[in-house]
């Protein structure tokens, strides 16, 4: 009918016998009252949710403090006292509080709130006051509200005085997760002798596994190894199928090096990835290849949601028995959204390397930096990869193309300067080596293997040894008995022609350590010397230890052209 009534009025004719101006119609004339940003509510509340993704708490107070007088909505008002407390603003917080209060707040939420802002202002005793209203109001939540108030406090002192003053075993409720909560709590506030205090006082009152267990855990931590224990064991007594217990008595006991005991407690009772991952970790800590395998075999056989969430674990537990084609297919079989999808590809590459299919390994990193683009550490990491992956090949070109890509996702970092450094290095751009390692000294001055690269660098290149000497000596002065310092040092006394010292300390840093490059100095001191035989088998074994010595072949070419 409606519809017929404003149709008509739009066709009949006046009485002139033209027809009405649409200016006249009834709908035309109508003036629609559209509210201002102030008194709109969806604008307030955009406005106040725009401003918390800024982390501007100041503004978003602002708005939700507008938004609440516009709402009949409590939860609108409890947001404006959040934020009111949070920015410290008394005044505001206190409206909004009385305006939740008006729309029907929960005792319990009341309370809460004013404890916050009376710790805000520095108020114990009204805090007191409102925490011990807050749990004497019976609500399901409150003792975890309590705890919520005390951690958000600026000040800890005040926050273990209020827990122990109000959190006391005469108000606690019929609850063990409460009790133990609070002990937790106490023992983070630093009040160890009260979370002891209600951790005893719940193993006695209720002498749950739960209980048990994080009693246990303090006694353990105040060197009390064999009350743990037998903790531990009551608790599994209790509830011999609690894997998570059993995960934490195992752990506690690898943390006390009773490596053997932690392995023979989870190889019985149920399995999970989490088990399975703890008894490879300790078989691994104590090499023990047989365990290794029995894991691996045993893995592979667990239920398909087990072994499912374990791909990861087998694809370690194969590159453990060095079954690497193996550990490809169990890492290629880990998930996107799997905790370990990023570390997965990344052993997938260095796999790849090894099993001398490098075109593949460097295509595997260069999707995955396409793919953590917007995570810019695992970018980097790939990057680095990379980088290494190249370096191995003596690619150095290609090294310092990955590294500075890295760099330009994390300027400045430290790791990726010195690998950077040492890649110009062995191109011979000794200038951009330098450059590097004095950008690296100038964030980290104390850095012993930046100093120690550089002060080789310059030795190596025959150049200014009396910054070289200062580098190095820095260098030994931390680790004087590190072999690559020695070598360091041996070298630059080469270069300024004390061959004596120079065979001396080569000898001791060859002894401490057979490394290739280490070995071929210390060739070349002895040929300098004029000693060609003794020369000639230390470059043998240095042949023995890396066949493919480029250090090896240009020193050799150098010295008998």
């Amino acid at each position: 009918m409606a519809a017929l009534v404003l149709a008509g009025c739009a066709t009949v004719s006046g009485g002139s016998g033209h027809r009405t101006e649409a200016s006249n119609q009834p709908l035309g004339r109508l003036v629609v009252a559209t509210p201002d940003e102030d008194h709109d509510l969806m604008a307030q509340l955009l406005a106040g949710e725009m401003a918390l993704t800024r982390t501007d708490l100041k503004a978003s107070s602002a708005a939700y403090s507008s938004a609440m007088m516009l709402s009949n909505d409590p939860k609108v008002a409890e947001q404006a006292a959040a934020l009111a407390i949070a920015i410290r603003d008394t005044a505001a917080a206190q409206a909004a509080i009385a305006r939740w209060q008006a729309l029907g707040a929960k005792p319990a939420g009341l309370a809460q709130a004013r404890a916050q802002l009376a710790l805000s202002q520095g108020n114990t005793d009204e805090a007191r006051r409102q925490l011990e209203l807050l749990v004497s109001t019976g609500d399901p939540d409150a003792w975890r509200q309590f705890g919520r108030v005390l951690v958000g406090s600026r000040d800890a002192a005040q926050a273990s005085q209020l827990l122990e003053a109000v959190a006391t075993p005469q108000r606690l409720p019929a609850d063990p997760q409460a009790w133990l909560a609070m002990s937790e709590l106490g023992d983070k506030l630093g009040r160890h002798a009260y979370a002891m205090q209600i951790a005893e006082a719940a193993v006695k009152r209720f002498g749950t596994a739960e209980t048990y267990a994080w009693l246990g855990q303090m006694k353990f931590r105040n060197g009390d190894k064999v009350g743990a224990k037998a903790l531990f064991d009551k608790a599994l007594t209790k509830d011999p199928k609690n894997t998570h217990l059993r995960l934490a008595y195992a752990t506690l006991l690898g943390q006390g090096g009773d490596y053997a005991g932690a392995a023979r407690l989870l190889d019985n009772g149920p399995q999970d990835a989490d088990t399975y991952s703890l008894r490879a970790a300790l078989a691994a800590r104590a090499n023990d290849t047989k365990t290794i395998n029995r894991l691996y075999s045993q893995l592979q056989r667990s239920p398909e949601d087990v072994r499912q969430g374990a791909t990861y674990l087998l694809g370690q537990l194969a590159e453990m028995l060095n079954r690497k084609e193996e550990a490809l297919k169990w890492y290629d079989q880990v998930t996107d959204d799997d905790d370990h999808a990023f570390d997965a590809d990344l052993r997938s590459a260095v796999l790849l390397q090894d099993l001398g299919r490098s075109a593949e390994a460097h295509e595997q990193l260069a999707q995955m930096q396409t793919d953590y683009l917007d995570q810019p550490q695992l970018l980097r990491r790939a990057y680095e990869v990379d980088a290494e992956l190249y370096m191995d090949e003596q690619q150095y070109g290609q090294a310092e193309r990955a590294l500075s890509r890295a760099l330009q996702v994390t300027p400045d970092d430290p790791g990726l300067l010195y690998s950077r450094g040492l890649v110009y290095a062995e191109e011979g751009q000794i200038d951009q080596a330098v450059s590097d390692f004095h950008r690296l000294l100038e964030i980290k001055p104390d850095d012993t293997d930046a100093s120690n690269a550089l002060g080789y660098t310059l030795a190596d290149a025959n150049r200014d040894l009396a910054e070289a000497q200062r580098l190095i000596e820095a260098a030994r002065a931390a680790r004087p008995d590190d072999p690559a310092i020695q070598d360091s040092w041996g070298w630059l006394q080469y270069r300024l022609g004390h061959l004596d010292l120079a065979e001396k300390t080569l000898r001791g840093a060859w002894a401490a350590h057979k490394d290739a490059d280490v070995g071929v100095h210390l060739g070349e001191v002895l040929w300098k010397q004029g000693r060609q035989q003794d020369a000639r088998r230390v470059f043998d074994e240095v042949r023995k230890i890396d066949p493919q010595s480029s250090n090896l072949n240009n020193t050799l070419k150098r010295l008998n052209p």
